[in-house]
């Protein structure tokens, strides 16, 4: 279940508070909270349960070792009961039930309950669990799982300040297992699930040893993991997501039970159960000159009780909590035993869905279905439990981070193109080994997965999309049509590679349509107008040099108030809009060339010296530059296009 950027979520945020510590507190049904719950005023509840007896029967939730638990029938119908009566509890708060119902009309929103408890004692109760009452979308099916109106839940921990979150980052995975005392967990299926995740990001070659380095580079794997091995790699590179695989196992801390994880001892093979204070240090480790690295924006942790907080008496609280606790923005974990096949299942869809973009919530909802759907026999999909920061502008995080991760995708095709048509060859390299046949079927392959891709990518737009969104999507897509073309003639296929150029053209038009002053779609349309005419007549020079001079306006105006990489992009645009001067700006004197090719010079220089020779926009103008020199060739703008070059170094 893949949604798009656009796939709105709404949030809804319920609190449950009372005075006092957050530990020392036992459940009682004598102990009144205030509910919290969109705009409607306090309302007081209890829980209806006795902490001896609660403890009882989450016993009664965990696995009987040897039992099918198909066949068990007793906590089948335990976490049924529990579901129901918590239910009941959210059904006695009204501010939920007037926030459910404004926002439940909406299709294709997923509605966030976001819980931030104040007492331990509500952490152990398995909210995730809970089934809609009457009143309550799909009443009397579990509440997280029903599809008439999505809900997720995460938890949330109050806190002074709004923890710091950058969702936006190049994705690195730290995958991390444990072993101890011959323990078994399932490493080959988690790493296999991850490889898979990271797939579409790593560059096409043929052979499984030049892929290396870059699976290396965005997935690192650490066997027998000690609490210092991750330490050291947290201190010494900078993670995105950390992923944990363990067994849980029970610990005593000033004579009270808790759950750890079961990682390496320094020392020998035995284990050291890790508690989440000592693990949430070596995450958000210093290195040797004392310097904090960004911490990890994602920690999932595949480990039996790994959100079970069981101990109330004094502070602290489950591992999942406790990294959340020390700034560690999401955690994933499970609240209760959690199977391998689960387990698997549940890296799987996390790790897929979060580097193709998705937004952390859609993949929660659609882990629960799945963990139900394919292991039916366990309610492991109510075990799962997320600690979240959403910050406000979190939405457009997500967005922006989906939106470079599709165009990474994109860029992996095509550098696989460019290598089998040579673009990437300096002139005479040999040819590709492969024969001509595979090269050819391969190339119209990865030309139709990119279409493919790119008409998904457009399809997410709706009324909702803002016109630069627009322009910004169907400018990638004519950019990536052009790439197409220029493959095409590298690989003699003149009649794909006109074809291409068209549909470029085309969705140049469409871009600059959706944003009228977005200069580089409109130079661009104009680029490509240019290349596709045999030669530009007067008619044709009068009728596209008033966009010429529009466009050149547009971007004199972006150059003077941008800063950073969008003056960059400004110098680039005006000077190709220089270069396109010599069809549509009337230069055909020798004193307009060398003008042409002064203010071409000017541009290009001060893009190289401001922002460096490897920068992604100097990069970018240099191989557009040497498109006009190599595969557009014409006498109008060779001169000019050589003294792009020339200045960008």
């Amino acid at each position: 279940m893949k949604k798009s950027a656009n796939a709105t979520v709404s949030n809804i945020k319920l609190e449950l508070l009372r005075p006092g510590p957050a530990y020392n507190q036992l459940l009682s049904p004598l102990t009144s909270y205030i509910a919290l719950c969109g705009e409607d005023g306090p309302v007081t509840i209890r829980m209806p349960f006795e902490h001896r007896q609660f403890l009882m029967r989450l016993q009664r939730l965990r696995y009987p070792e040897g039992k099918d638990p198909a066949k068990d029938d007793q906590r089948q119908s335990e976490i049924r009961d529990i579901g129901e009566t918590i239910g009941d509890v959210l059904a006695q708060i009204p501010g939920l039930i007037a926030e459910l119902g404004n926002n439940c009309s909406e299709k294709g929103k997923l509605i966030n309950l976001r819980l931030s408890l104040s007492g331990l004692e509500l952490g152990i109760i398995p909210f995730e669990a809970a089934v809609s009452p009457d009143g309550f979308p799909g009443s009397g099916s579990p509440l997280f799982l029903q599809m008439r109106t999505p809900i997720t839940i995460t938890r949330e921990i109050r806190r002074v300040c709004q923890l710091a979150v950058n969702w936006n980052r190049k994705p690195r995975i730290l995958f991390a297992f444990a072993e101890p005392d011959g323990l078994y967990v399932p490493v080959k299926e988690h790493l296999q699930a991850l490889r898979e995740a990271i797939e579409p990001w790593i560059k096409i070659k043929d052979s499984a040893e030049e892929r290396l380095p870059q699976i290396k580079e965005m997935l690192t794997v650490l066997s027998n993991a000690s609490l210092e091995k991750i330490r050291h790699e947290c201190a010494s590179n900078e993670y995105t997501h950390v992923h944990i695989l363990a067994h849980g196992a029970p610990f005593k801390n000033a004579g009270d039970m808790r759950y750890g994880m079961a990682l390496c001892s320094e020392i020998n093979q035995a284990a050291d159960v890790v508690d989440g204070e000592r693990l949430a240090i070596a995450l958000t480790a210093r290195d040797s000159s004392n310097t904090a690295r960004a911490c990890p924006t994602v920690v999932t942790l595949a480990t039996c009780d790994s959100g079970n907080i069981e101990s109330v008496i004094t502070p602290g609280g489950s591992i999942a909590h406790e990294l959340n606790a020390a700034g560690i923005p999401w955690v994933i974990a499970s609240q209760f035993p959690l199977w391998m096949k689960a387990s698997a299942i549940a890296t799987k869809v996390i790790y897929r869905g979060l580097l193709d973009g998705g937004d952390p919530r859609w993949v929660l909802y659609e882990l629960r279905q799945r963990l139900r759907t394919d292991s039916p026999e366990t309610h492991d999909w109510a075990s799962i439990v997320a600690y979240s920061t959403v910050p406000p502008d979190f939405d457009q995080q997500v967005n922006s981070f989906r939106d470079k991760q599709t165009r990474r995708k994109f860029e992996v095709k095509f550098d696989r193109i460019d290598e089998l048509v040579g673009a990437n060859r300096d002139m005479g390299d040999e040819a590709a080994t492969s024969s001509q046949a595979t090269r050819k079927e391969e190339l119209e392959s990865l030309c139709a997965m990119i279409r493919n891709d790119l008409k998904k990518w457009r399809k997410e737009l709706d009324d909702s999309s803002s016109f630069q969104e627009k322009a910004e999507r169907f400018g990638v897509s004519a950019a990536s049509e052009k790439r197409i073309g220029i493959a095409c003639f590298l690989a003699h296929e003149e009649d794909l590679s006109r074809q291409a150029y068209e549909a470029s053209c085309d969705f140049y038009r469409e871009a600059w349509e959706a944003d009228p002053c977005n200069h580089w779609v409109l130079t661009q349309y104009l680029s490509m107008i240019a290349i596709r005419a045999n030669s530009i007549t007067a008619d044709l020079a009068t009728e596209f040099g008033k966009l010429w001079i529009a466009a050149r306006q547009i971007a004199e105006w972006q150059f003077r108030r941008s800063t950073g990489e969008n003056r960059a992009w400004a110098l680039g645009t005006l000077a190709e809009l220089t270069l396109l001067a010599s069809l549509y700006g009337g230069t055909e004197s020798a004193e307009g060339k060398q003008q042409v090719q002064a203010e071409i010079k000017k541009y290009c220089k001060e893009m190289r010296e401001f922002f460096g020779p490897n920068a992604f926009p100097v990069f970018s103008t240099r191989r557009q530059f040497r498109r006009y020199l190599t595969y557009w060739k014409r006498d109008e703008w060779k001169a000019f296009a050589e003294e792009a070059l020339k200045a960008l170094g």
